[in-house]
């Protein structure tokens, strides 16, 4: 009977066409340790060293992600004990420091199993967090390093490689993507398990998507995953369809041992899933979407608008709320644009739309937009105190709770409000809120709270009746 192993090939790639690679090479040197490559592992390190014609890297970036305990790691010792021995110039970064020694652990473990002796053969440097290997034949070496905002910068590499990508945040990429710019053949390869809920980085996720929805050029991903959350989590088609070791090295019953309370953790770490929200949002995706309607409910009175410029001074962006039939807040989000574009577009909006009244927010930009609404003969807007901005965002929060807002599921906004935490404003117990995702702008939901709670406290305007 053939042993059951798990599925060798991604459940979803995006491979770049190549005719060479410098993969097998790479596995012959490994191979002289008396370690064995699994299918699986040849096919991404294949990949991941494919060349073009010119000799140059075929996929200048490689990201893969696989459930935990499978072998992952053992990718990027292939990838980087044929650096050494090519004379490449690597830096190793991970996210916490036992990860870092980890890595310089294993490869000085395949030196060693190789035949080849320190001093003789090469030298190390055992300083924990800042750990190295150096060739003496060619000169490659590998720097281990722990990630942060500034580290590496100054130095020259060929090859980053960022272990733990879950964790990757876009102040570190801005770190340590220049460390590579000056190499004649430069590489990045990412690798980890999808993001859990209160994962910090943000540009794996940006990778895998890029490369899968074909925005890059020169991208290159694979992944073990299931498509979307489920509760058969003792199927064990599925846990055999993501992860490619199990039969090799994971066995079945190691992995029924971690069937537990957390079944997200488990569709994580075990299954691959990659959940496209936040849990742990102070606004989670099912009380946004309890306030979603299908159809646009009858509306009464006038828009209210909120403007919100974003505390870096990048963005500005404006919302409208308006009262329903029922006595509901109905609000939707106009836009968000850098401020490079000026006030026009607000301007234009407010001039046509049948404005009640409007909430300028933000320091660095709401007294220009006060003044350019001056010339163009509109009414005074509202510049809110920070006491006005608290009451706002526990206004927000009690509607939130009482379902009186409603909304037609914008996706900018759901991105927004689903993935948020709270932040203390003043000394008495205010609050208001921050993204959780780098990219994700607060202003666009801050817009809508501004209009939101205008909407709230607006007195009912009430016809004037003539009486003879």
């Amino acid at each position: 009977m053939t042993k059951r192993i798990g599925s060798q090939t991604p459940t979803r790639s995006l491979i770049l066409p190549y005719e060479k690679s410098l993969g097998d090479e790479a596995i012959e040197l490994y191979e002289k340790s008396g370690r064995h490559a699994y299918d699986w592992q040849r096919f991404l390190v294949n990949a991941m060293m494919a060349i073009n014609e010119d000799g140059l890297w075929t996929h200048m970036n490689f990201g893969y992600a696989v459930p935990r305990q499978n072998g992952k790691n053992e990718i990027i010792a292939i990838r980087e004990l044929k650096g050494l021995f090519d004379g490449e110039r690597i830096l190793h970064t991970a996210h916490r420091t036992t990860t870092s020694a980890a890595a310089f652990n294993r490869l000085l473990a395949i030196l060693e199993e190789s035949g080849y002796e320190e001093q003789e053969d090469f030298h190390k440097i055992k300083a924990t967090g800042r750990e190295s290997i150096e060739l003496y034949e060619t000169g490659g070496r590998v720097d281990f390093r722990t990630r942060t905002s500034t580290g590496g910068l100054g130095e020259s590499f060929d090859l980053l490689v960022i272990d733990e990508a879950q964790e990757y945040t876009d102040d570190e990429r801005s770190a340590l993507q220049y460390t590579i710019a000056a190499s004649p053949n430069p590489q990045t390869i990412l690798t980890g398990t999808p993001p859990t809920p209160i994962s910090s980085g943000t540009v794996f996720t940006k990778l895998r998507e890029n490369a899968l929805f074909g925005v890059s050029e020169d991208d290159g991903w694979a992944e073990w995953s299931i498509d979307k959350e489920t509760d058969d989590l003792r199927n064990v088609d599925l846990w055999y369809q993501t992860n490619p070791s199990l039969g090799l090295r994971v066995s079945e019953r190691n992995i029924r041992a971690e069937l537990g309370t957390d079944d997200l953790d488990f569709n994580i770490q075990r299954l691959g899933l990659w959940i496209q929200y936040n849990q742990k949002s102070a606004i989670s995706e099912n009380e946004w979407k309890e306030l979603h309607v299908d159809e646009l409910p009858k509306l009464k009175g006038k828009l209210f608008v909120g403007i919100k410029y974003g505390y870096d001074g990048t963005n500005v962006a404006m919302s409208i709320a308006v009262k329903t039939e029922d006595d509901d807040i109905f609000v939707e989000t106009i836009d968000c644009q850098s401020l490079r574009n000026g006030n026009d577009w607000i301007i234009h909006f407010l001039r046509n739309a049948d404005v009640q009244q409007v909430v300028i927010d933000g320091a660095n930009g709401q007294d220009i937009l006060s003044e350019a609404m001056k010339r163009a003969g509109l009414k005074k807007p509202v510049l809110p105190t920070v006491k006005e901005i608290i009451l706002a965002n526990s206004m927000f929060e009690q509607a939130l709770f009482q379902q009186t807002i409603k909304h037609k599921s914008q996706p900018s906004l759901f991105q927004v409000v689903t993935n948020c935490d709270k932040r203390n404003i003043g000394t008495s117990g205010g609050f208001g809120y921050r993204s959780q995702v780098e990219e994700n702008d607060i202003a666009l939901m801050d817009s809508m709270i501004l209009a939101h709670w205008a909407c709230a406290e607006a007195k009912e305007v009430k016809k004037q009746r003539i009486r003879y």
